[in-house]
């Protein structure tokens, strides 16, 4: 149903490094690189980061990121705060979104917020 999903970010090589870590833990890959835009997919492009050279506010909203099962959460966490992210929410079961539901949240250098989650109800 979504065509793709962009943030617009201050610095995008300080993006492009926080995203660029967490994709490759999720087995997603860069698709597309120009000047002002990076996009990742596995097939297609399907999330952006642009250069926008002015901080978004936060918490606006945030995106979630299916991952393939607990250990990928682990990872993509892990990866995500190695490579700048901070955490909001460490990686564990969410039964309040159902009962095989297994997330983290992190927030992004700019402080946009990312889930990870696995799970058939999440």
């Amino acid at each position: 149903m979504i065509a793709h999903i962009g943030f617009e970010v201050s610095d995008l090589e300080r993006s492009a490094r926080f995203y660029d870590a967490v994709f490759f833990a999720l087995g997603v890959r860069r698709l597309h690189e120009a000047p002002a835009a990076i996009a990742y997919g596995v097939m297609e492009p399907a999330f952006w980061i642009v250069n926008r050279a002015r901080p978004p506010a936060p918490g606006y909203g945030h995106v979630a990121l299916r991952a393939s099962g607990r250990a990928a959460v682990d990872a993509a966490f892990g990866a995500g705060v190695a490579a700048g992210g901070r955490s909001d929410g460490p990686p564990g079961p969410r039964p309040q979104y159902g009962p095989r539901t297994y997330a983290a949240y992190l927030l992004d250098p700019d402080g946009l917020r990312v889930e990870l989650v696995a799970g058939a109800d999440g």
